[in-house]
């Protein structure tokens, strides 16, 4: 009980739930934008990761005077024809003995990495020109709408990352 001539301070029970009733219209606002966020972050991530692996292939090539190959891989020991870049992927070298330079694991669950062609290998010569271009799309199939990562790999090497809401992600 407050003495006479002195003001009672703090907070009343309803002050109290209309601040919180603020504070969690605000979290249900933002929580979406994050997971949005954190999608975005993990596309970048797989383009960058398959751009610099083809980044590598090519350097390696150039290194050993060698085909150096960046192709789908399941097991990460040798190369996948299914062209499911999802499953992993790794950088071998040619040769009698092949050598797996780097390994990449599996892509998280429900994410698609595919190349318009169906390619699952993309190989550099001695020289760092490639056989071949790729153009990779890496999405996510839900939910729907969410943007994709086109990855472009010419046969000289050079890559581009774009970002794009065009196109489905089915399976």
């Amino acid at each position: 009980m407050a003495m006479a001539g002195t003001r009672a301070r703090g907070f009343t029970l309803i002050e109290l739930m209309v601040t919180l009733v603020v504070l969690i219209v605000l979290v249900s606002v933002a929580v979406p934008s994050f997971d949005y966020i954190r999608l975005s972050t993990r596309l970048n991530s797989y383009a960058t990761d398959l751009v610099a692996g083809s980044q590598l292939a090519r350097s390696e090539a150039i290194k050993r005077n060698a085909p150096v190959t960046l192709c789908a891989s399941s097991n990460g020991t040798s190369c996948a024809t299914d062209g499911q870049w999802e499953a992993g992927w790794i950088v071998i070298s040619s040769g009698a003995t092949p050598t797996v330079i780097q390994k990449q694991p599996a892509a998280a669950s429900g994410y698609r990495i595919r190349d318009s062609g169906g390619l699952s290998a993309l190989a550099f010569e001695g020289t760092g020109v490639g056989a071949t271009a790729a153009n990779f799309t890496i999405c996510r199939a839900t939910p729907v709408g969410t943007p994709k990562r086109l990855v472009k790999i010419s046969a000289t090497g050079r890559s581009s990352v774009t970002r794009t809401d065009a196109g489905s992600c089915a399976a």
